[in-house]
Order: structure tokens, then C-alpha cells, then sequence
């Protein structure tokens, strides 16, 4: 079974017609917030929340599905046929959504301790910001659910995600399954 939201038109109709979606995110926007979520947090497993993403990583990822240069066919279908207009006005759309929430859970002490002692070893911190919540072309990654996190941290690490660059791969290298638990469990949680 794929895991990716297959928001058919019912869908994204019911999501456009919602009091909070009716406020006015652009026409473009609308369908991404079928799977992504209706605020940018998104509730569905491996999705990643899409809430004050930085819009020049927003932007460099939706251009590389509309290129084909990520693939992940609902995402490729979802940007095809875009100009570089619609792209950067949907990129400035997702940074001004609200940013995603942690979960509820106080988490486990020690498991949080972990995590944050192998960010900081791995120095996640650098790049992504001291808070985790991106800069520039990096994106935010606090708050992210927890689950698409352990994926794309692996996907990166077996080069199987590429990104612009191969700074994700390269970090990744060093990095053990269960260190990528506790690191993804950790920045989860984070404001």
C-alpha cells in the first residue's frame, strides 16, 4: 500500500471549503494542504509539516519535484505544469504558515538527553539553527513529525533522497539506526 495521501478532488474540496482554509491561503496551496495539513502540521504518517518552512528550501524542493529531480509521483503531479512565479508565491505560502507543534508528551528524559547530545555531536545545530528552525535554503526541521524525520534521515544516508547538495548524505554517513531514533524522537520535540 502506498503511503502518501491520494487527495482526490472530494478532498481537496472539503479542505478549500473549511473555515480556517477559506481565509485565504492561494488557490495553489490549497490541495498541498490536504496531505500536508490544514494549518501546515501535517497528521498523516511519513508527511512532513510543511508550517514556517523556510520558503527558499520550500521553494529549491518544489522545484526539484516539478523537475523530476526528486521523485515522489504525487508530489511531481501536484507541481507539473507550475511557473517559477507559482512556485516561488507557493513557497511564500508555506512560510507563513503557522509552524508545526511538538507532541503533547513530555517525551522520555533520557531518550531526549540522547538525542540532543548526538545532534549536538552530529552537529545539526549548525546548519538548521540553534532552535532547529532553519535558515535560509535549510529547512525547519523542529516540531517535524518524528516518523518522516527516521525516514528521510535514512534516505539521505543511503543516498536514496538526494538533495542539492550532499551535505545530508555526507553528515549521515556516520550515523547508526538507533542514533537516527533518538535524533529525529529529540528535534520532534522541539519549538
Amino acid at each position: 500500500m502506498n503511503r502518501w495521501c491520494a487527495a482526490g478532488p472530494t478532498l481537496v474540496l472539503l479542505a478549500a471549503m473549511s473555515s480556517s482554509v477559506a481565509a485565504a491561503p492561494p488557490e495553489k496551496l490549497v490541495p498541498c494542504l490536504a496531505c500536508h495539513g490544514e494549518t501546515g502540521q501535517s497528521q498523516t504518517p511519513e508527511i512532513p509539516s510543511l508550517g514556517a518552512q523556510t520558503a527558499p528550501y520550500a521553494l529549491i524542493q518544489i522545484y526539484l519535484f516539478r523537475e523530476g529531480q526528486r521523485s515522489f509521483p504525487p508530489m511531481n503531479e501536484a507541481v507539473k505544469g507550475m511557473s517559477d512565479d507559482d512556485l516561488r508565491t507557493l513557497s511564500d505560502a508555506i512560510a507563513k504558515l503557522p509552524a508545526p507543534q511538538p507532541p503533547n508528551d513530555a517525551g522520555e528524559a533520557a531518550r531526549l538527553e540522547r538525542g540532543r547530545a548526538l545532534a549536538q555531536r552530529y552537529r545539526c545545530n549548525i546548519c538548521h539553527g540553534a532552535n532547529f528552525a532553519g535558515q535560509d535554503n535549510v529547512p525547519r526541521i523542529a516540531a517535524q513529525r518524528e516518523d518522516y524525520l527516521v525516514k528521510t534521515l535514512g534516505d539521505y544516508r543511503a543516498r536514496t533522497r538526494i538533495g542539492y547538495d550532499a551535505t545530508m548524505a555526507e553528515a549521515l554517513q556516520p550515523v547508526a539506526d538507533a542514533e537516527i531514533a533518538d535524533i529525529a524522537y529529540f528535534i520532534a520535540r522541539q519549538k
